[in-house]
């Protein structure tokens, strides 16, 4: 059977047989072959992005930082006037039965949430239908630590999102196409930058520097920028040990002067960017800061996985 060009080995079309071994998903209260899930197609969340996620790390088969995540995703959907899709005791359960269904001892959850299927219409409706929940897990390969290792290049982008970008939604077509110019760049990532020329944060990630003159640096929360799990988790250890974090705008100049910057998100934290548009952080290559802040974090987020 012929399978989608979508960069990931394990994905086909729906249809009896197409399901990879071994992968799950959970759509609306059933276990399914991944390759056979799907929604119905007035879901909200496929038609208009009527819809929030997130994403949680997967260490040692547990989910890291996964009362936080829940936080927000409780936050995203109270904002958009949405419904949990169930209990929060019921939701963790099902999340921990995905991880283990797919046998995941290194990887990465991925959970979302619409407003469910309905007759199309921008309004919100009236008597909206049961929210969608759909869960997916996969593992993440060995080789992906390296980035801790030797750094990441960046590309900077005109930041061209929508004016609420601390809701989680699925509404992501400027993160993508941000994404997209970076990979055809030979970059990891892309660092988007306001009209003043601050650097809000990454497609997929929030952006710290270690500045000049030594201090952690890492934009103030408002609603041009998400408020990342991994950045909470790592403003707490750092305050845990003394390390004092300063939250306020910078610049692409400042970034490009800085001793080290490095990202957090889902996918690691403190993952180093050592160029940005072609030009060294410092030496080229990750600093002794990022590096002892990664280890705060996951002495910190290990410690209370379940």
């Amino acid at each position: 059977m012929q399978k989608w060009n979508a960069g990931f080995s394990d994905y086909a079309p729906f249809g009896r047989g197409a399901a990879p071994a071994g992968r799950t998903a959970y759509v609306n209260g059933r276990y399914l072959p991944h390759g056979e899930a799907g929604v119905h197609i007035e879901d909200r969340g496929l038609q208009l992005a009527d819809s929030v996620y997130e994403v949680c790390n997967v260490r040692g088969g547990k989910m890291l930082d996964l009362e936080e995540h829940l936080d927000r995703l409780e936050r995203s959907l109270g904002i958009i006037h949405m419904a949990m899709p169930m209990g929060r005791a019921a939701l963790k359960h099902v999340m921990a039965e995905i991880v283990r269904r797919n046998r995941v001892a290194q990887g990465l959850i991925y959970l979302q949430v619409t407003r469910g299927a309905v007759r199309r219409d921008h309004a919100i409706p009236d008597h909206p239908p049961r929210p969608s929940l759909v869960i997916t897990a996969r593992s993440t390969p060995d080789s992906a630590a390296r980035k801790f290792e030797t750094g990441i290049k960046a590309i900077t982008r005109p930041d061209e999102r929508w004016a609420r970008c601390d809701i989680k939604t699925t509404q992501l077509l400027p993160n993508l196409l941000a994404r997209t110019a970076a990979k055809r760049a030979g970059a990891g990532e892309a660092l988007l930058v306001d009209r003043d020329g601050f650097i809000t944060e990454a497609a997929g990630a929030n952006l710290w520097i270690i500045d000049a003159a030594g201090d952690v640096v890492t934009r103030n929360l408002g609603t041009d920028i998400l408020p990342g799990v991994t950045r909470r988790v790592v403003m707490e250890a750092a305050a845990a040990e003394g390390l004092a974090v300063t939250e306020r705008k910078f610049t692409l100049a400042e970034a490009l002067a800085a001793r080290e910057a490095f990202l957090t998100s889902a996918n690691g934290a403190a993952v180093p960017v050592v160029e940005i548009d072609g030009r060294a952080i410092s030496d080229g290559k990750p600093g002794p800061v990022g590096r002892r802040i990664r280890a705060l974090y996951l002495s910190r987020a290990e410690g209370k996985a379940r």
